[in-house]
């Protein structure tokens, strides 16, 4: 009996601690989910109890630089979504099969979605109105009176269709930025989200009578950008022209800024491409064979159309360039603008063993100023100069004039230019990028180089942003303009633009001249590629040179028509072109 009572207290005891451990642990347990995972359990409980549907926020609007114009708006659309729960089970397979007619869907997919036993699903975005009042007659006809959601939406619109397409860029589906200024700034422009929630049993069916919370969205704020709408659609007109008269197979592009601020009152890419549609290629001939492409090759055309070359492809800017040259030159005190003679034509020069051809080889310059150099574009006077700065200082000059980085526009996707480098710069380098070849740049960095020899020397930051509005408050914020340093004197800048003047009314710039204006500029022309047969051909214009308010970059891709590919030929008449509407619109005054 003793033995017995032992074995049964040792039973109890080996109990007592399996009871107790199981506590200890139950405890352990309550304690984790109280104090460690309660608010993800929380949460978990609050997604399962509360339907909720998100409201998109209106997008901010994109203005022109005079806010006369609005560029990318938003109109009203709306949405559909659906809690499947709270469909009745004999109606799933009706509403299924109109969803499918009326939105134009898959049958199968959206049956899939109505039957699933998630809180939400989203049947189709961006409807019209017109279907969506036809939904609700049907609903009301059929008597199906919860589980289906019809909520006010926007979608993005722009008026102008094409309008500096390549620089407002688009939106996708769900109003997100894509592309250009829409893209670059999407945390500016999106807002932020509202929402519309319920609570509901574990059945989807709702708890309590205080029926729908609605949380308003907070719409983005506005931006003004430096375009200017009616300066925009000048250069637009004019490069569409020159492109197609000029055959240029692969486009051409315009920047027009404004060099005191560094403002981009214009910036053009043709051919261009409609921002409400901006999945429809715009070419003819692929579109004809669109069907047949796979999904790698429509992506490819697709982003091509989409590319904004005045920012993302580089070219060797030829003989434009040589203003970089002579801007070094005068500053650096080693010429100046009119030593008669200073400089002798005889149809190339020879740089470490290798002949240097002038473009007018075949008959030479002979004697020459740097004033008549620049007007007769000569490349010997150039590689001359060249030789005299040497690599430090010519490199020197090239970063002062932000030719090594990039501008640092606000547009997504700048590239840099494409230079050797400095301690591979040999002699023959160094002479082929003195007048304009062998080196690539973008037209960006050229027209901000440019626009510091026009603004008396300082290197500005170019601008395609001005100011931000802010939706709730209707504040103004104005965006800094960003000097980066002297580059030249202003000594040497009004010695350029002396020169460059007498390029268009002397030189091979003359068919940029326009009655009543005094018109500086430099041509270009230069091969795109070696050895490709095709050519770009340019022209860089400032007016008026006694004040400069534009630096205006026309820049043309391979140009195969009756007039060739010479910059003065081809380019400089673009340039006149844009002056003359341009100037008189400004309201600058005529000097006969």
């Amino acid at each position: 009996m003793q033995l017995i009572g032992l074995k049964s207290r040792k039973r109890i005891v080996r109990l007592l601690f399996i009871y107790g451990l199981v506590l200890f642990i139950l405890i352990v347990r309550l304690g984790y989910i109280q104090l460690i995972d309660g608010k993800n359990l929380q949460s978990m409980a609050y997604e399962q109890q509360v339907q909720k549907r998100k409201i998109n926020s209106k997008r901010g609007i994109i203005y022109d630089s005079t806010q006369k114009y609005i560029l990318a708006s938003n109109s009203t659309s709306y949405m559909v979504s659906i809690n499947p729960t709270n469909i009745r089970k004999e109606d799933k397979e009706k509403l299924s099969k109109f969803f499918t007619e009326i939105f134009e869907l898959d049958y199968e997919q959206t049956l899939k979605k109505v039957n699933k036993k998630s809180s939400i699903e989203t049947i189709a975005k961006k409807i019209e109105e017109q279907k969506a009042d036809e939904l609700r007659s049907w609903l009301i006809e059929n008597d199906i009176t919860s589980g289906v959601n019809i909520d006010e939406d926007s979608t993005r619109f722009y008026p102008y269709s094409n309008l500096a397409a390549h620089v407002i860029g688009f939106c996708g589906g769900d109003n997100q930025g894509l592309d250009g200024i829409e893209a670059k700034y999407d945390n500016i422009l999106s807002g932020k989200k509202g929402a519309i929630s319920k609570s509901t049993d574990a059945t989807g069916k709702e708890i309590g009578t205080d029926g729908e919370n609605y949380i308003e969205p907070i719409n983005g704020n506005s931006i003004v950008l430096s375009i200017d709408m009616t300066i925009q659609s000048i250069v637009e007109k004019y490069l569409e022209e020159a492109c197609i008269d000029n055959k240029c197979t692969d486009g051409g592009n315009i920047v027009v800024m404004n060099p005191k601020n560094g403002d981009i009152l214009a910036m053009a890419t043709y051919p261009s491409y409609n921002l409400n549609e901006p999945y429809v290629i715009n070419n003819e001939e692929i579109k004809s064979s669109w069907e047949g492409l796979d999904n790698k090759e429509k992506t490819k055309n697709l982003q091509a159309m989409w590319r904004n070359k005045a920012i993302s492809d580089t070219y060797e800017p030829g003989s434009v360039f040589k203003l970089i040259t002579a801007s070094a030159s005068l500053e650096e005190g080693i010429t100046d603008t009119d030593n008669a003679g200073e400089f002798s034509c005889t149809g190339g020069i020879t740089v470490a063993g290798a002949r240097i051809k002038c473009w007018r080889y075949y008959r030479p310059h002979g004697s020459e100023s740097l004033r008549e150099g620049l007007m007769n574009s000569c490349n010997p006077v150039f590689i001359g100069l060249g030789q005299k700065l040497g690599v430090d200082t010519y490199f020197k000059y090239l970063n002062k004039f932000g030719l090594l980085s990039k501008t640092g526009v606000m547009l997504p996707g700048e590239a840099n230019s494409i230079f050797v480098k400095k301690e591979k710069c040999g002699p023959v380098e160094l002479a082929t990028i003195s007048f304009g070849q062998r080196f690539e740049i973008t037209p960006i960095q050229l027209a901000t180089a440019v626009s510091s020899i026009a603004n008396g020397g300082n290197l500005i930051q170019p601008r395609i942003v001005t100011a931000t509005i802010d939706s709730q408050t209707g504040e103004r914020t104005e965006l800094p303009i960003e000097n980066k340093g002297e580059v030249i004197s202003k000594e040497t800048s009004e010695k350029v633009l002396s020169m460059m003047e007498s390029v268009v009314s002397e030189g091979t710039g003359k068919n940029a001249k326009v009655e009543g204006f005094r018109i500086g500029g430099k041509t270009g022309t230069s091969e795109d590629g070696v050895n490709t047969g095709k050519y770009v051909t340019s022209f860089c214009g400032v007016a008026p040179i006694d004040d400069p308010q534009l630096v205006v970059l026309v820049t043309l891709y391979n140009p195969t028509g009756e007039g060739g590919h010479q910059g003065g030929g081809v380019a400089a008449p673009v340039g006149g072109q844009v002056f003359s509407e341009v100037l008189p619109y400004l309201e600058v005054e005529r000097n006969n």
